[in-house]
C-alpha cells in the first residue's frame, strides 16, 4: 500500500524525539490494569510467562502483545495497550520473553529479535486451549520486528491471525545497532547494556563453561554483547550474521496478513534502512505510517492514551 498519511500532532514539548522517548519510558504511568499470569512450558525445557488481561465483556478476540529489548509485560506501553484494548472488547495476552518475567529462564539461551518459534508456541497454545476466533499481534521495537518476521517467514499462518501492528520497528537490525552506537543514543545504549550485562553475569554463574567472566568484561558496546552472547547462544556465527538473518525487512514482501508499521521520523534508534517505503508500496497487505514525531515507543496522547494505542485499536477494528 502507499504510505499511510499520519495526523499525529503532539504538543510542542513532544515534538522532540528524545523528550517523547524519555517521557514515555520513565514518567508515564498506567493504572487499573489487571494481569493474570500463566506459565507456558516449552518443548525445549524452558518456559514463557504470559500475562493475561480480560475484556469487560466476553469476547472471541485476543491481542498478543510483544515487548521490546529488556522490556516485560508490565511496561507502560504494554499495560497501556492492554487497558485500551480490554476496554474495547479484546482480551490481551502479554508475552514476557525468556528471562524477562522477573525470573531467570532455565537455559543458556534467552530471547532475541528473531525468535519466532516462541511466538509460534504462544499462538499454538492459545489455539489449543482457548476459544478465540481472531488473534491480533501488537509488537513494540524488538517485539515488532519479531511479529513481522513471523508473518513473512513463509510458514503457515493460522487463519485466526487477523492483523498486526508493529511500533518503532528496527526493520534493519544492523542499521538500528549502528544508530544506538552513536553519541546521540549514549544514554539509551548504556542503560540497555547495564541490564543485559547484569543478566549475562547471572548466566555465567549458572553456565560457566559457556562464557567466561573475562569475555563479559571485554564487552563495551551492544554489538559486542551480540558477538559474545546473542549470536553464539542462539546459533548465529556472529552479530552481523544475527542481524542479517533476523531483520524483518527482508520478510516484509511475503506478508499477507494486514499489518501496520508505525515508525516516527524522529526516532533516534532508527536509521534510513528502518523505514520500508518500497516494501510497503509493493505489498497490498503492508501499511507504513511515518509520523513526524513520536520518538521511540513514545507517541504521547491525551487522557494518557498514546497515539499508538489509539491507532492500533482503529487498525484492528478496520480489518474484518
Amino acid at each position: 500500500m502507499p504510505l499511510v498519511p499520519s495526523n499525529y500532532r503532539p504538543p510542542f514539548l513532544f515534538r522532540n524525539g528524545h523528550f517523547s522517548t524519555i517521557y514515555a519510558g520513565a514518567i508515564r504511568k498506567v493504572h487499573g490494569v489487571i494481569q493474570k499470569r500463566e506459565r507456558l512450558e516449552l518443548q525445549d525445557g524452558d518456559f514463557l510467562d504470559l500475562d493475561w488481561s480480560e475484556s469487560i465483556q466476553p469476547t472471541e478476540k485476543v491481542a498478543v502483545l510483544l515487548h521490546g529489548l529488556e522490556g516485560d509485560a508490565r511496561r507502560h506501553y504494554i499495560t497501556g495497550s492492554a487497558k485500551k484494548l480490554t476496554q474495547n472488547n479484546f482480551d490481551t495476552c502479554a508475552v514476557n520473553f525468556r528471562g524477562c518475567s522477573g525470573q531467570p529462564n532455565r537455559l543458556y539461551r534467552s530471547y532475541h529479535s528473531g525468535a519466532t518459534k516462541d511466538l509460534v508456541a504462544v499462538i499454538g497454545h492459545i489455539l489449543n486451549t482457548k476459544d478465540y476466533t481472531k488473534i491480533y499481534l501488537l509488537g513494540f521495537s524488538l517485539g515488532g520486528n519479531l511479529a513481522l518476521k513471523y508473518l513473512g517467514e513463509g510458514h503457515p499462518i493460522p487463519k485466526e491471525v487477523t492483523a498486526a501492528v508493529a511500533v518503532s520497528v528496527p526493520c534493519d537490525l544492523k542499521d538500528a545497532c549502528d544508530q544506538l552506537l552513536q553519541s546521540k543514543n549514549v544514554l539509551y545504549s548504556a542503560r540497555f547494556k547495564k541490564h543485559l550485562l547484569a543478566k549475562l553475569r547471572k548466566k555465567q554463574q549458572l553456565f560457566p563453561t559457556k562464557i567466561s567472566e573475562g569475555t563479559i568484561n571485554k564487552i563495551s558496546t551492544l554489538k559486542d554483547f551480540d558477538d559474545a552472547y546473542t549470536a553464539p547462544a542462539h546459533g548465529f556465527a556472529d552479530a552481523l550474521d544475527y542481524y542479517a538473518q533476523c531483520s524483518s525487512k527482508q520478510f516484509l514482501p511475503k506478508i499477507t496478513t494486514p499489518s501496520l508499521i508505525i515508525n516516527a521520523k524522529d526516532d533516534s534508534f532508527l536509521g534510513e534502512a528502518c523505514y520500508p517505503y518500497k516494501e510497503a508500496k509493493d505489498n497490498p497487505s503492508l501499511y507504513l505510517e511515518v509520523p513526524e514525531f513520536g520518538g521511540h515507543v513514545g507517541f504521547w496522547g491525551r487522557r494518557n492514551i498514546s497515539y499508538a494505542e489509539e491507532r492500533t485499536l482503529n487498525f484492528f477494528k478496520s480489518i474484518h
